[in-house]
């Protein structure tokens, strides 16, 4: 199925609807999807890895904010009542660092010793800034956010390092400290921007050509504006080749039965 197929960009669902409807094999980039909810990020990891995962998101807590973790072998957690092995839209798994499957479901490559990570994610934000009069294109135009690896690198920690992976959303300049004040307010899910303006300062050549999701238009008078992203945590898996893990498929979200006004700073 297309990235825009099936694509509701208003859906009244809730969480657990979304996730019935994933489970049955609907397959859609979640942003927009199930209003006021928040969504994650999934990272699984076997348990010998867990504790460099947890210190490695504790170094870079603006890339990787863990919002729930699970007990090994878990497939449900406190955010998340639905079953994180089938009620995803889409899945990546990965043995030595390389990327071997993208499927709707991970029930046949579930392991007892995994421990699952929700990390937050932009998309949480993103009600806030249409609410100010920020437009979010990758919404207007029906794709997946665009979302880059940089020449940042993470702190690293123990078997685990890795660059920056950032999320880009052209914003008029005249709204980019709009953009920053609004975002800021969530820290839990990436905060305010890691950078605004020229991608090559972040070794980015070609904003057309991201490494995860796909391209928007940035039109005159905007400033393309960068904000760290949840896929840091598989940039890292890639880098570091731990032997197996799972994540989820960029852009397609953990719909958590938790509200985005949770994480909202007064």
């Amino acid at each position: 199925m297309s990235s825009t197929a099936g694509r509701r960009a208003e859906d009244p669902w809730s969480p657990e609807e979304a996730r019935t409807r994933f489970r049955a094999g609907w397959r859609v980039p979640t942003a927009g999807l199930c209003p006021g909810w928040t969504q994650a990020n999934l990272l699984c990891l076997p348990r010998e890895y867990a504790y460099d995962f947890l210190l490695f998101a504790q170094r870079n807590p603006r890339a990787c904010p863990v919002l729930d973790v699970t007990e090994p072998g878990e497939t449900a957690a406190a955010l998340f009542a639905g079953d994180l092995r089938t009620d995803l839209p889409a899945y990546r798994v990965y043995r030595d660092g390389e990327l071997v499957a993208e499927v709707d479901e991970v029930t046949a490559h579930w392991r007892a010793d995994l421990v699952s990570f929700l990390v937050g994610c932009s998309f949480t934000f993103e009600a806030a800034l249409l609410a100010v009069g920020v437009p979010v294109r990758h919404l207007e135009v029906g794709r997946n956010v665009p979302m880059y690896r940089t020449d940042r690198e993470c702190r690293p920690a123990g078997r685990l390092a890795g660059p920056l992976v950032v999320s880009m959303r052209p914003v008029p300049a005249e709204l980019v400290p709009t953009a920053a004040r609004v975002t800021a307010r969530y820290p839990a899910v990436h905060g305010a921007p890691v950078h605004v303006g020229e991608p090559a300062r972040l070794g980015i050549a070609d904003l057309d050509r991201p490494d995860f999701g796909d391209p928007v238009p940035v039109r005159p008078g905007e400033l393309p504006v960068f904000w760290a992203c949840g896929v840091t945590p598989q940039a890292a898996v890639m880098r570091s080749r731990p032997p197996f893990a799972i994540a989820h498929a960029p852009g397609h979200m953990a719909v958590t039965d938790a509200r985005d006004a949770e994480f909202q700073l007064p």
